[in-house]
């Protein structure tokens, strides 16, 4: 494989020269990127909302709840959200699986390890919550373990058909490719992010087999980094609607009013 030549995409968004580029599962989609600038506003509207102090949102009795950050985020970009969890009666669990930039069954692997502890030490079923990739982690788990998993609530994952993300996110995957190391990426192949590669989160997500616990997803048709529509159940009684960023799916009120009634809503 010619690494340079990864670094330069045609038109259509395809790395020239790149065997694994041509890949109809994940495509590119002009989304609006600039509104991410904004994400700041989303935190703010959380702070100064009712529902960030656990008012008026639905509660929970120390059920545990992982939650999984986003494409080359870690568990910091999740503390609004874990501390949101304790202060409304839950036990949350970072995921601990360091920076979601590495080959995304591998990232599945490390995943399951925190979701049995949790099943572990609460004797409980574990909820998931999982912000863009780690939303597609979560899915891909609850296919794998059924038994350590109550329900699962994706936050902008694009889990629908074909990955449709703006441009930006399809270089950013080349360029972790291309600069993977010991410390970051260590375990990503040149197949990775595409569905190419014959792993089962890749399996998982193009041909998935009926899935055995509820599935929940929120997007926001405000989101400038995946194609919204991507984001979607089929059912629309499984969605929520929210108006915000993409990165402010983390931390904005409406998702997490939304979120506080997917996590009580157990059959």
């Amino acid at each position: 494989m010619n690494m340079a030549s990864t670094a330069y995409r045609n038109p259509s968004g395809y790395a020239a020269g790149d065997p694994y580029s041509e890949d109809p599962s994940l495509q590119p989609a002009q989304t609006p990127l600039w509104r991410e600038a904004m994400f700041g506003l989303d935190w703010l509207a959380l702070h100064t909302s009712p529902v960030y102090y656990g008012c008026g949102v639905e509660r929970g009795h120390g059920e545990p709840v992982v939650v999984v950050p986003g494409f080359l985020a870690t568990d910091v970009s999740l503390v609004e959200l874990y501390g949101w969890l304790a202060r409304i009666g839950y036990r949350p669990y970072f995921s601990n699986i360091g920076r979601m930039a590495d080959c995304p069954n591998h990232l599945a692997d490390e995943l399951v390890k925190t979701i049995k502890l949790a099943y572990d030490e609460t004797g409980q079923k574990v909820r998931l919550v999982g912000h863009s990739l780690g939303g597609m982690l979560a899915r891909n788990i609850s296919l794998e373990y059924p038994e350590y998993i109550e329900l699962v609530v994706s936050l902008g994952s694009p889990f629908r058909d074909a990955v449709r993300a703006h441009p930006a996110l399809i270089a950013a995957t080349d360029a972790l490719k291309r600069g993977r190391s010991s410390g970051v990426g260590r375990n990503i192949k040149p197949s990775c992010f595409s569905g190419h590669c014959t792993c089962r989160f890749v399996k998982n997500m193009i041909a998935p087999d009926p899935y055995q616990v509820p599935h929940y997803a929120i997007y926001s048709r405000y989101d400038g980094v995946v194609e919204w529509q991507s984001c979607m159940e089929e059912d629309p009684a499984l969605n929520d609607e929210v108006n915000c960023t993409h990165i402010g799916m983390a931390f904005h009120p409406g998702v997490f009013r939304a979120l506080s009634r997917r996590l009580a809503q157990v059959a």
